[in-house]
């Protein structure tokens, strides 16, 4: 989580997904637009790491469904209509923290097998 985009989140990112799971070389990633995505020194270290970049259209959201659906459900939960809620950016930046972590790891659906969406990623890494 970050206050405002820069190079130095998504490089973090992209490092501590490595730490934490070696087999994603080879993998499609795909962004928006956005600077820092398109930055030489981002795309070098995909590049490095196999990883090739896939890149929405400009416009397109659709191109992102799955993120913009994501980030549409976090707003509808936790902001419109509820800006009163937090006394503060850490206090909401906790809240995001929380819903993130129980997203990915409590919640299960359909489409995964019961499963959550981080039980069903090691699944199939290990598959």
């Amino acid at each position: 989580i970050s206050r405002h985009p820069n190079l130095k989140q998504v490089m973090s990112m992209l490092n501590d997904a490595f730490k934490t799971n070696q087999a994603l070389s080879g993998l499609i990633f795909h962004t928006d637009r956005g600077w820092q995505y398109q930055h030489k020194a981002y795309q070098h270290e995909l590049a490095i790491r196999g990883i090739e970049q896939s890149m929405s259209r400009k416009g397109c959201s659709p191109d992102d469904g799955l993120m913009e659906g994501f980030f549409g459900i976090l707003k509808r939960k936790m902001l419109y209509g509820q800006e009163n809620k937090y006394d503060s950016l850490d206090e909401l930046e906790q809240a995001i923290r929380k819903y993130i972590n129980d997203y990915n790891t409590e919640r299960t659906k359909d489409k995964l097998k019961e499963l959550a969406p981080i039980e069903y990623r090691s699944k199939s890494l290990t598959a």
